[in-house]
């Protein structure tokens, strides 16, 4: 995890994108919310700063936000199970943007403070038995990039073979992600600055 307080890579400001970055951007969100983007004044929205990193490469940055949309939007794994495997993923590669903002969204579909602390420190929780063999394959991707025949046995007891399929997604996924916002120096977005101040802190 870098502690440099400036990106290596500047996020775009929404005044410079060109046209190929808003048809990135369409590519996965609906065109009102890239209009309030674009928009500037009472009107804006904000821009995480991923996003606006992502759209120095347009021709990247459109397919794969396409592509992450369906794991966001259109799971076949509940969203709080992918929840606990990104919040894993996260804490593994130090990954201190995709650890606050996957700890927000975890938050918000009922991941207790408690669980993201374990998450963080292995502290005893009472999993359930899907979520402990979810963070298990979770641990084991990382570390041997393969499901153990026992881990994907008792995952096999509980999922289908899409959400089979999905999860080691989700874990390869979001292990890259974290790779592009080390490397980056992508900084955390101003409005989860005093939320992330309340989160488990990487050690130095």
């Amino acid at each position: 995890m870098s502690n440099a307080t400036v990106p290596r890579l500047a996020p775009i400001p929404s005044d410079q994108w060109g046209d190929d970055a808003k048809a990135a951007l369409l590519a996965a969100f609906p065109e009102p919310v890239v209009a309030r983007f674009a928009a500037t004044g009472p009107d804006a929205a904000p821009v995480p700063n991923v996003l606006a990193t992502l759209l120095h490469h347009p021709a990247l940055a459109g397919p794969f936000l396409a592509y992450n949309q369906v794991l966001l939007q259109s799971p076949a794994l509940a969203p709080r199970r992918r929840e606990l495997m990104i919040l894993r993923v996260a804490w593994r590669t130090r990954s201190q943007y995709e650890w606050v903002q996957h700890a927000r969204l975890a938050a918000r579909l009922g991941v207790a403070d408690d669980e993201i602390a374990a998450i963080a420190d292995g502290a005893a929780v009472d999993w359930p038995p899907l979520e402990r063999a979810l963070l298990d394959a979770t641990d084991e991707l990382v570390d041997g990039y393969r499901v153990a025949d026992d881990t994907w046995a008792r995952l096999a007891e509980h999922l289908d073979a899409a959400q089979l399929v999905e999860l080691v997604f989700v874990v390869g996924t979001y292990v890259g992600l974290a790779m592009a916002f080390n490397s980056f120096g992508l900084q955390i977005d101003p409005e989860l600055q005093e939320f992330s101040q309340t989160l488990p802190a990487f050690e130095e």
